[in-house]
């Protein structure tokens, strides 16, 4: 073996950001993950999609531990998860999420909110923490509300400034749990603009959504889930044109034709 292939190949073993490994969850008699299966690569758009109650939410929240398991394993980026204290707090760092609301901190401004991970957690100093929330905040187009509070913005400028806030943090890989289920239809296209963009950058991306348009134009794979399993995996052209099996046929035939 030359030093070439060896070189290949631990590239290739740490291309898997993300591995979850027969991941089985229960809420009391409830099985909502079931022997779950998956790996997202350095990059990958992976868009969940599914009825709801078949899992999809819950499944984002354990990649960072805001749901523990019951059994199998979740790796990020080689390492499993860990289980509480400082190290969580790390990992939650690295695992950017953006929540169906906003959860922005009411009495900072939206400023103090992107800048207090960057201080608090990954110990940046003031002045670089808010350079570089500045540019972000711009990055998202809501630069020239920096000093406002929370409640002076509309819901999709909020939205904008929680993945702001996520971004500040340099994380590997970012989750989005619904992002725009909470938005007015004119507010949810402003943010889903920002994470066409940041697709286009190469982030690694976790998506749950119901806006199949999205999943459609961003995503490098659609995860379909249905009772807490995966049912199906695909690109998004062969997908939506030719769901294989007949759960997937059946829940895009009631959201596509209405």
């Amino acid at each position: 073996m030359t030093a070439v292939s060896v070189a290949k190949d631990s590239v290739a073993a740490t291309d898997e950001l993300v591995v979850l490994k027969n991941v089985n969850k229960h809420f009391g008699a409830l099985h909502v993950l079931q022997d779950i299966d998956l790996t997202i690569t350095r990059g990958e758009v992976v868009v969940v999609i599914g009825p709801s109650g078949s899992g999809k939410s819950t499944l984002c929240r354990t990649i960072n531990r805001l749901e523990t398991i019951d059994s199998g394993e979740i790796l990020i980026d080689g390492k499993p998860l860990p289980q509480e204290g400082r190290e969580l707090a790390r990992l939650r760092a690295d695992v950017g999420m953006v929540f169906q609301s906003f959860n922005l901190f009411a009495h900072k401004t939206v400023l103090e909110n992107v800048m207090l991970g960057q201080v608090k957690v990954r110990r940046t100093d003031k002045k670089k923490a808010e350079d570089k929330a500045r540019t972000l905040l711009d990055r998202v187009g809501v630069g020239t509300q920096a000093d406002k509070y929370p409640a002076q913005l509309s819901g999709g400028q909020q939205q904008r400034v929680a993945i702001a806030r996520a971004l500040a943090m340099g994380p590997k890989v970012m989750l989005f749990d619904e992002p725009t289920s909470a938005l007015d239809p004119e507010m949810i296209s402003e943010v889903l603009d920002v994470m066409q963009q940041l697709a286009r950058d190469g982030m690694t991306m976790v998506v749950v959504t119901h806006e199949m348009g999205f999943a459609r134009s961003a995503a490098n794979r659609v995860v379909f889930m249905a009772d807490g399993r995966i049912v199906e995996q695909a690109a998004p052209d062969q997908f939506f044109s030719n769901p294989r099996s007949d759960r997937a046929k059946d829940f895009l035939s009631k959201i596509l034709h209405h």
